[in-house]
């Protein structure tokens, strides 16, 4: 991200009120706009130097431009270490490269070993992007993240092959309730193993804590940017950690339960259909479409749902953090995604 790269000044945080659920759609939106996968490795450090130069003072006011490079940098840049974060793995490519797995445990009478494959799958795409967007203050080791794997893999497939065993024992439900319920089973999976995906992986934030800064007013961020004064680094956090990656983890619920549940129940209604039923090929397709549609729009609803850069009092983190800035004092820390 922007705040990641050379500098004392700091860019405004978005066009769009971020203190408001829709202004952080709108800038999420931005964020995960697939167009910016397409910009070149030129056109990224073109957007850098812009940035670069309103940060050190040589251009003086936000411009289209300057607008257009931050969305650019904002969707490629991690914030902590200032790297492009792997294209399959930016919240930008996000829809495209969950859109063959969700498809794929979507799958209408998927046996075991389907079951079993799209769901490793599935927590493995569900690692890596964790790993890619988490805060990086404080790195995750190699076997942590093993551990984390494996621990969500198991999660998922129990969880899937349990309910896919139950479900058709339930006698007391109509055949229809059956179907729907079966169709479910991969949002139940999903959900509970991705929720707890976020907390293996990220498991270390909470053990070690993450990087906790002084939130300024605007005249305070004029006053340092005027005296070449950086932002504070104030210690880190537990507290602010458990914040960050409980956050992180129901926003993913939150983007999964839509995904997971509305292409399915649609599709049940349209396989009734006479022009379905008539072209059993088009099952396929049509699940895509339905995938494609409904996370395009899910995404950014999701990310929205909290602030990536939060920002909250003091009197809620360790005591070290409100001896620096006082009870009523606020802070802010990176998220993640």
């Amino acid at each position: 991200m922007a705040t990641s790269l050379p500098g004392k000044r700091e860019l405004p945080a978005s066009q769009y009120d971020l203190s408001t659920y829709w202004g952080r759609v709108r800038q999420s939106a931005e964020i995960a706009d697939p167009r910016t996968l397409f910009v070149s490795s030129a056109g990224l450090e073109s957007a850098k130097s812009l940035i670069t130069a309103y940060k050190q003072g040589q251009v003086q006011s936000m411009t289209p431009e300057l607008w257009r490079a931050k969305k650019i940098v904002d969707s490629t840049l991690h914030p902590d270490t200032g790297q492009p974060v792997f294209l399959p793995f930016r919240m930008s490519c996000f829809v495209i490269s969950n859109l063959i797995v969700t498809a794929g445990m979507l799958t209408p009478g998927l046996k075991t070993t389907g079951t079993l494959l799209w769901q490793i799958t599935n927590q493995s795409l569900n690692v890596a992007i964790n790993s890619a967007n988490a805060n990086k203050s404080t790195p995750i080791s190699t076997s942590s993240m093993v551990k984390s794997y494996f621990l969500a893999v198991s999660a998922s497939c129990s969880v899937a092959l349990g309910l896919n065993a139950l479900v058709p024992r339930l006698r007391r439900v109509s055949p229809a309730t059956r179907t729907i319920l079966t169709r479910l089973v991969p949002f139940a999976a999903v959900a509970s193993a991705g929720a707890l995906n976020v907390f293996l992986m990220r498991g270390e934030e909470i053990r070690r804590g993450i990087d906790v800064f002084p939130s300024l007013s605007p005249s305070e961020k004029a006053k340092a940017e005027k005296e070449g004064k950086g932002v504070e680094n104030l210690g880190k956090s537990k507290k602010a950690a458990t914040i960050a990656v409980a956050e992180t983890a129901l926003s993913r619920v939150l983007n999964a339960t839509p995904i997971m549940v509305l292409p399915p129940l649609i599709l049940v209604r349209l396989q009734r259909t006479e022009w379905l039923k008539r072209r059993p090929r088009m099952v396929l397709p049509v699940n895509l479409g339905l995938i494609l549609t409904t996370s395009i729009f899910a995404l950014p609803l999701a990310l929205g749902a909290f602030p990536q850069r939060q920002r909250i009092q003091a009197r809620k983190l360790e005591r070290e953090i409100v001896e620096k800035v006082g009870p009523e004092g606020m802070v802010e820390f990176n998220r993640g995604i």
